[in-house]
């Protein structure tokens, strides 16, 4: 008859235990965490990811604004500029070339200015034109690099850190530590390396980008350059 008492017992405190459990399962899953609040959680080492995020942004629209800008050489420039040089008609090839202000329109405008030099000291003059346009397409395209290496790293030290100050936490508390101050210390300190990582991929793909378009407008300004000089050869 104890037996039984106990059992009745038993099964009576496991049933108020799963009723009580139903709502607490409920309330944990109807909470959720917006970003916005997971990436303050993430600690002060959000900071400097936050500015390398906008540097990175702002570098990567700027530059490819620049390279756009500077791919839309007119197809038919070179056609025009070879017809009015070989009519002598110098001054007019100078002003197409000032009318459309991109690098291989001033690479073939300094080789015009060159008219009458030696054949080397124009291709010397273009090809330091070429340099510095090629420059000016480069230009901050290593700070883009340098975020795409220096992001996962401030966020692998954010990590590092928030470990710290978690398990100093830990070691503070008397007793028993709970499984949830455990934890949220551990998944706020994740959060500075997933951020981390998604701004240096975010800048290595735009680098690796940026890097292919220039390359592809350098090899561009290199064959106009040398069909200015075989130009120069056959006049």
């Amino acid at each position: 008859m104890d037996l039984e008492l106990l059992m009745m017992t038993l099964l009576q405190t496991l049933a108020i235990d799963s009723v009580a459990t139903v709502p607490a399962a409920d309330e944990a899953t109807t909470q959720s965490i917006g970003l916005l609040d997971l990436l303050i959680k993430g600690g002060y080492m959000m900071i400097p990811l936050y500015v390398l995020f906008v540097l990175a942004i702002f570098i990567f629209v700027q530059k490819l604004l620049v390279i756009k800008k500077a791919s839309k050489t007119p197809g038919h420039l070179m056609d025009q500029v070879k017809l009015l040089v070989q009519s002598g008609q110098v001054e007019k090839a100078k002003m197409i070339c000032a009318g459309d202000n991109t690098p291989v329109a001033n690479m073939i405008s300094k080789g015009i200015d060159r008219i009458g030099s030696p054949l080397k000291n124009i291709e010397v003059a273009i090809e330091n034109v070429g340099k510095l346009e090629i420059y000016k397409l480069e230009k901050n395209l290593g700070v883009l690099a340098t975020v795409s290496g220096a992001a996962p790293m401030i966020g692998f030290l954010g990590t590092v850190t928030g470990m710290i100050q978690a398990f100093i936490s830990i070691a503070q508390e008397d007793g028993m530590v709970s499984p949830k101050l455990l934890s949220s210390g551990i998944y706020e300190a994740m959060i500075t390396t997933a951020a981390g990582l998604v701004v240096g991929i975010v800048a290595y793909l735009g680098y690796n980008y940026l890097v292919t378009q220039v390359s592809k407008l350098v090899h561009h300004m290199e064959y106009t350059s040398i069909e200015f000089i075989d130009l120069l050869q056959d006049k």
